[in-house]
């Protein structure tokens, strides 16, 4: 791929992609997104940020942000205005845990919280936790009520 210097997610309120975001902007990176549920606290996290986050999926917020790369939520079909701009421009696409293992996992071994109940939660603490002690650690914990920053990339690497 090329210089991925503006990236374009769509579906950017859900708690984990809002997270990916605000990893993104922390790497230098030009960061916008679309969404048709753009609200608190999500919307808050990304404006804080400096993200912009267009309401409703429009073939015109790909003509407006020129992106590098879009990534794409899992909440999204393939009919997608968006998804459908991004594929007749031939602009990459990534799905989320694509874009993580391109942009964060090199060099780190993840620790994965999975489960029925109780996963955001488990994430933040956890994130908490390794943030204050003596290594630290990045993590995407999509959990902006129980944390000011739960995302972070950290200072040290997994190895």
């Amino acid at each position: 791929m090329p210089a991925l210097h503006k990236i374009h997610l769509i579906a950017v309120c859900g708690t984990g992609m809002a997270s990916l975001a605000g990893l993104l902007k922390e790497t230098g990176r030009e960061v916008t997104g679309s969404d048709v549920n753009v609200y608190p606290p999500m919307s808050d996290q990304l404006a804080a940020l400096g993200i912009d986050a267009k309401i409703g999926y429009k073939a015109e917020n790909i003509e407006a942000t020129r992106p590098d790369l879009v990534i794409v939520g899992n909440a999204i079909s393939k009919g997608n205005p968006e998804v459908s701009a991004v594929e007749a421009k031939g602009i990459p696409l990534l799905s989320m845990p694509q874009a993580i293992s391109r942009f964060f996992l090199d060099n780190r071994i993840p620790i994965v919280v999975a489960g029925t109940h109780g996963k955001t939660t488990t994430a933040a603490l956890l994130a908490w936790v390794l943030a204050r002690g003596a290594r630290d650690r990045g993590a995407l914990a999509p959990a902006p009520p129980l944390a000011r920053r739960p995302s972070r990339l950290g200072t040290r690497e997994g190895r």
